[in-house]
């Protein structure tokens, strides 16, 4: 048994969470971001310095057999900073990165968060204008609508934290009093209004009127980052919400929380713009933003609308070795065609209709019959979605029409018509 928090991967769990990694990096790229890793073991320091002493309650952290003291990360924007500042130099700005970690936490399991999940993470770094802020907004909404999911399924709140800054000035609140000023905000959905307005003090009835009524809270930079969402055909995935100000203390400027509609569940992924903090963590003085989306909320979600993973990279083949003499045959075209294709075939004799039976309980989409044909380099292909059969010569043939196989299979993922 797995320890409590911790999960347990079988190979339909294993296939379930690849697909999302599928998909998470199949966006990431069509967006221009490159793949970036770190290790899951840094110094302690490295989290503490970011958020302070109290982290370290939620952290695996220990004294490593050359007395030093290290965490599993909780989180990778730290692990990111430390390595931007160490190479930057090197890399043409602004650095598009994303990477899929897993993370670790010692926290009270609950639905939605255990004590270790990945997370897809996103950054942008060196890029000062709200088009970064746009791009990245939309390479959220991308992602989820990767799943099928649509306007329906989510939202993402847009808030400025920025805004509140500007509040907080222009109503002289004291330094020190900041920090519980915007937690207080951020936990105000949650508590009850007169908790929360006892925590604002004599702010509370115009911090209310800006949360009840967004749009007549003006800000520019939320006004430039909807149109340019607008002018992507995005806007009815998003609302302004300025109850959203991320509880972090290092965000700097537009912030987001994407949600499911229904709102019976925890944030599906959140992020902003944090200008400071490599800075802080580095002394590299580097605009940045990024957003991070874990695996448990968002594979409830996608379980909730019934979502099946599907093998995302390739068409996958079952040889149906019909006549146990044409076997070394049947081998010698499986090898060819895995350069290209997933293919599985029998270990052992057994009845047709039983290969038939293995091959659709595996998921594979084409059946291959090698029977006496083969000598005459031809064999018989088989589309067990539609039981649609047809003699095919093997070489260029039988590449050809498994490549249209393929390429109508990836079209009807995507909702296209098929070629």
């Amino acid at each position: 048994m797995a320890l409590t928090g911790f999960r347990d991967f079988y190979p339909d769990d294993c296939a379930f969470r690849n697909a999302i990694f599928a998909k998470w990096r199949d966006v990431a790229h069509r967006y221009g971001f490159v793949e970036y890793d770190g290790p899951p073991l840094e110094p302690l320091d490295l989290f503490t310095k970011k958020s302070g002493q109290e982290i370290v309650t939620q952290l695996y952290n220990f004294k490593d057999k050359g007395d030093r003291d290290v965490a599993l990360r909780p989180e990778m924007t730290p692990t990111l900073a430390r390595l931007v500042t160490a190479r930057h130099r090197d890399f043409k700005k602004p650095l598009k990165w994303f990477s899929i970690p897993q993370v670790y936490r010692y926290e009270r399991p609950q639905k939605g968060r255990g004590r270790e999940h990945y997370q897809f993470n996103c950054d942008i770094i060196g890029e000062a204008g709200l088009e970064a802020d746009i791009e990245l907004i939309a390479l959220v909404i991308d992602t989820l609508r990767a799943f099928g999911l649509v306007e329906k399924d989510f939202v993402v709140r847009l808030s400025d934290r920025q805004f509140w800054t500007d509040f907080m000035n222009a109503k002289s609140v004291p330094e020190d009093q900041r920090y519980a000023f915007i937690q207080a905000i951020d936990k105000s959905e949650r508590e009850p209004r007169e908790k929360t307005a006892e925590k604002l003090g004599p702010l509370a009835a115009e911090v209310f009127a800006i949360l009840d009524d967004a749009a007549s809270a003006k800000s520019e930079r939320l006004d430039t980052v909807e149109a340019g969402l607008k002018y992507r055909g995005l806007q009815d995935y998003v609302k302004r919400d300025y109850t959203v100000v991320r509880g972090l203390a290092y965000y700097t400027g537009v912030v987001f929380e994407v949600f499911d509609r229904s709102g019976e569940s925890r944030a599906i992924a959140g992020g902003g713009r944090y200008d400071t903090l490599l800075k802080n963590l580095g002394d590299v003085d580097l605009p940045a933003l990024g957003f991070g989306m874990g695996d448990m909320v968002l594979g409830d979600l996608l379980k909730e609308k019934k979502w099946s993973p599907k093998d995302l990279m390739t068409l996958k083949a079952y040889f149906v070795v019909a006549d146990e003499a044409f076997r070394p045959q049947a081998m010698a075209l499986a090898q060819e065609l895995r350069y290209f294709f997933s293919v599985e075939y029998p270990f052992s004799p057994s009845k047709v209709g039983k290969q038939f039976q293995t091959a659709e309980e595996r998921g594979c989409d084409v059946a291959i019959v090698i029977d006496q044909q083969i000598n005459e380099g031809v064999v018989e292909v088989k589309v067990l979605a539609t039981r649609e059969q047809s003699k095919v010569k093997t070489g260029v043939d039988l590449m050809e029409n498994l490549s249209k196989l393929e390429l109508n299979k990836h079209h009807r993922e995507a909702g296209l018509p098929e070629a």
